[in-house]
C-alpha cells in the first residue's frame, strides 16, 4: 500500500501495510478520545484515518497519510467516534403517548405505565417486534450512534424474556436480561415468588442470550425491587456468567448506586438523586455513572449533577434510555445537548461521555474511540467542531459513516 516517497509518518500512530485499506481524510476536527494525545477528547486537527477490513490502521495528521487503496473525504467536516449508546429498551410493542401526555399536564411519573408496554408486547409477534427495533436503530445509525445495548424487561415471563433476547441478539452482542424491570400484574401479591422466578427459570431461560442481568432497584417504586430482592437477582446472574448493571436512584435517593459498587455492577444507570456517600462509593469503585438526560426531558424530573460527579472523579456515560414511555428518543446528539445545558458538563466532557464513557459502561476497549486497533466507527459531523453537538440542538448534523 505505501509507495516510493511516502513519508514515514512519525506522528501518526500504527503501521498501514495491509491490502484493502482505505484512508479517510478531509477531516479538519477528529475526536479520538486517545490520553495520549491530551486533553478531555484527545484532539487532532486536520488529520486522517486509515481503515483495514473494521478496524483503524493508522489515525494521524492528513499531510503525513500513508497511500491507501481507497479513499473517503468527508469535505472539511468534524469526525467523532461513532455514539455507544449503553442503555436501551428498544425491543417492545405498544405507544403511551397519553402516558406522555398526562405527565406534561402535571401528573407524577411512579414506573406503573410499564404494565401497559408489557401487555402490547406479550401480544405482539416476532415479525412486529423486530421490525420495530430495526426501525430504531436505523434511527441510531442515521444519527451517527455504532454500538448499543438493548435490554429485555417488557415481557416478564420466561418464554416472553428469552423471545426478547433472542430478537435483540440477532442486532446486538449487547443484550441484558432485566426480568427484574417491575412486578407483573399477576405476581402483585408473591413478590418472593415472583424474584424466585426472575433468578430461576428465567435467567436460565434467557442467559444463553444475553451478557448482561440488570435490575429495577427503586424501593420507593411499589413494583420496582428492593436492595434484597435486587442483590439476589444480581447474584443468581453473575453466577450464571452474566455481568451486573443496575437502574438506581431514579426516582428517589435509595441504595441503587451502593448496590451496583458493592456488586461490581459495570454501570449503575440513571443516579438522578445522589448523595455524598453515593458519589464517594462511585469514586471509590470502578462502577460508571450513566446519566439519561432524555428522561428528565420526558418526565419533568431533576437533572442529575454531572458535574459533582466529574469533579469527584467518577466516569460518567450518557445513554438515551430509548423506550415507549420515559424517553422515546433515539437521539444520542440531543442528549449531548442536554447534558451541556442542564447538567453542567462541557460539549468535551458530553461528547467523551457519550463515547468513550458509554464503551466503559459496556466494558469495551474497542469501542469509544478512534485508536490503532479500534473498531473503524466513525461518525461525520455536518460542522467543524463536536461542540456543534451542543451548539446546535435537535440540528441533525451527525451520521455513522458507511464505507464502500
Amino acid at each position: 500500500m505505501t509507495g516510493p516517497g511516502t513519508p514515514a509518518v512519525p506522528e501518526g500512530d500504527g503501521v498501514a501495510g495491509a491490502p484493502s485499506a482505505t484512508l479517510v481524510t478531509g477531516i479538519v476536527e477528529l475526536v479520538t478520545n486517545d490520553p495520549a494525545r491530551g486533553g478531555t477528547v484527545g484532539l487532532l486537527r486536520d488529520a486522517a484515518v486509515v481503515i483495514v477490513g473494521d478496524r483503524v490502521a493508522w489515525v494521524g495528521p492528513a499531510a503525513h497519510a500513508p497511500d491507501a487503496d481507497r479513499r473517503v473525504d468527508v469535505g472539511g467536516r468534524a469526525v467523532v467516534p461513532g455514539f455507544v449508546d449503553s442503555h436501551t429498551h428498544a425491543v417492545f410493542a405498544g405507544d403511551r403517548a397519553g402516558e406522555f401526555a398526562a405527565r406534561m399536564a402535571g401528573e407524577r411519573y411512579d414506573g406503573g405505565g410499564i404494565a401497559s408496554t408489557v401487555a402490547a408486547t406479550r401480544a405482539a409477534d416476532d415479525d412486529a417486534l423486530r421490525a420495530g427495533l430495526r426501525r430504531l436503530l436505523a434511527e441510531m445509525r442515521a444519527q451517527g450512534t455504532t454500538t448499543v445495548e438493548v435490554k429485555s424487561g417488557y415481557a416478564l415471563t420466561v418464554d416472553g424474556e428469552a423471545r426478547l433476547l433472542r430478537l435483540a441478539r440477532e442486532a446486538t452482542a449487547e443484550t441484558t436480561f432485566l426480568g427484574a424491570h417491575v412486578l407483573p400484574p399477576e405476581y402483585a401479591r408473591d413478590r418472593a415468588g415472583y424474584v424466585e422466578l426472575v433468578a430461576g427459570p428465567m435467567l436460565a431461560a434467557c442467559a444463553p442470550s444475553a451478557r448482561w442481568v440488570d435490575v429495577f432497584c427503586e424501593p420507593g417504586a411499589p413494583t420496582a425491587f428492593d436492595a434484597d430482592e435486587a442483590r439476589h437477582v444480581l447474584g443468581a446472574g453473575t453466577a450464571a456468567g452474566l455481568e451486573a448493571r443496575v437502574h438506581g436512584n431514579q426516582l428517589g435517593h435509595g441504595p441503587g448506586v451502593r448496590l451496583a459498587v458493592e456488586t461490581g455492577a459495570a454501570s449503575v444507570d440513571h443516579c438522578t438523586y445522589l448523595d455524598d456517600d453515593d458519589v464517594a462509593a462511585l469514586s471509590a469503585g470502578r462502577t460508571v455513572a450513566t446519566l439519561l438526560p432524555l428522561v428528565e426531558l420526558s418526565t419533568r424530573s431533576p437533572y442529575p449533577d454531572a458535574r459533582r460527579l466529574l469533579d469527584a472523579g467518577v466516569t460518567v456515560a450518557l445513554a438515551t434510555d430509548c423506550n415507549p414511555g420515559t424517553s422515546f428518543s433515539t437521539s444520542m446528539p440531543l442528549a449531548i445537548a442536554l447534558a451541556v445545558r442542564e447538567m453542567r458538563m462541557t460539549p468535551a466532557e458530553a461528547v467523551h461521555a457519550a463515547t468513550a464513557g458509554g464503551a466503559r459502561a459496556l466494558r469495551r476497549d474497542d469501542v469509544g474511540s478512534l485508536v490503532v486497533g479500534a473498531r473503524a466507527d466513525l461518525t461525520v459531523l455536518d460542522a467543524p467542531s463536536h461542540v456543534h453537538l451542543a451548539y446546535r440542538p435537535g440540528v441533525p448534523l451527525a451520521r455513522a459513516l458507511d464505507l464502500p
